[in-house]
């Protein structure tokens, strides 16, 4: 694999000092060293892919905002490429979810999603969500964001349990579900805060398929070949024009991040986070792997 990491670490470290977030490569490192929680391979022409790695449930956290846009500058600087595919070096999550406290920490961390959502939609890169594991809130808000999505049927699992612990999805999903799944099935998503199976997805319209899980990496990679072999002139302009139908405007992606921050403080969404706390929440657990079946739990106020 070449070594073109010395711009993504620059670009973290001036993304990070541009947010107030302290980024986890010190300023000292080797120009050689890659972004913490991604491991990126850009072996084949035209074609990036990118892991996300953060032991040890893929939680997303600041600094996995702030190095995602730092990826970002390197894509929208890169003139050779044309595919980006997202995927997760942990075979249970592909995201999580958000770290809700540390990211209230940091309100401003969730501008840079926006953002990031924003490019990611409109760049010139055609972009592709390989998912296994389990993909909730912000992880879900991420491969919605993304340009095709594809499943495995044994492993995929989606949801926005938001509602469950007193808040609403506040980076995209209010925005991109009705958009991809329409209004009614975007209302069942957002309102049970439970956890839906790839094949619901697919039929939902929520991935572009889903497939057995040892036929998924040669579907993507071959869908990958084929869009490489184009003209990125071409793709770029086609995504361009579609993009006029089905996806969120700045302003709408902004009213959903103010509306988490007003839930947020909430007594009653202090309440259940506070029971979340004590059910194994961001630590390999059942309550992780399960997150949708616990929400009705967090209402009760019985033993």
């Amino acid at each position: 694999m070449p070594d073109n990491t010395s711009h993504t670490r620059r670009a973290v470290l001036a993304a990070s000092a541009a947010a107030g977030v302290s980024s986890s490569l010190p300023a000292h490192a080797s120009t050689a060293v890659t972004p913490s929680q991604f491991k990126i391979n850009r072996t084949y022409p035209g074609q990036w892919t990118i892991a996300f790695s953060n032991p040890p449930i893929n939680m997303f956290v600041p600094t996995t905002i702030v190095e995602l846009g730092a990826l970002m500058t390197e894509l929208e600087a890169d003139p050779s490429v044309k595919v980006v595919v997202f995927q997760s070096a942990n075979p249970d999550f592909f995201v999580a979810h958000l770290d809700v406290s540390k990211a209230a920490e940091r309100p401003e961390i969730l501008d840079l999603w926006r953002d990031f959502v924003l490019r990611l939609s409109s760049m010139p890169v055609v972009s592709i969500a390989k998912i296994r594991g389990r993909t909730r809130g912000i992880g879900n808000e991420f491969v919605l964001a993304c340009d095709m999505r594809f499943a495995s049927r044994q492993s995929a699992q989606f949801g926005n349990p938001e509602v469950g612990v007193g808040l609403v999805p506040g980076g995209g999903a209010l925005e991109w579900l009705p958009r991809v799944v329409g209004r009614s099935r975007a209302l069942e998503i957002v309102l049970s805060g439970d956890d839906f199976n790839a094949d619901i997805a697919e039929r939902y319209g929520w991935v572009n398929r889903t497939l057995d899980d040892d036929d998924l990496d040669s579907f993507v990679d071959m869908l990958v070949r084929r869009l490489a072999s184009f003209d990125r002139e071409t793709l770029a302009a086609a995504k361009t024009q579609l993009n006029r139908f089905g996806t969120p405007t700045a302003t709408e992606l902004q009213s959903s991040k103010d509306m988490f921050f007003s839930t947020l403080a909430s007594p009653s969404a202090q309440a259940r986070r506070a029971k979340v706390g004590k059910l194994g929440y961001g630590v390999p657990s059942d309550f992780e792997l399960n997150f949708g079946r616990y929400m009705p739990e967090l209402g009760r106020t019985g033993g």
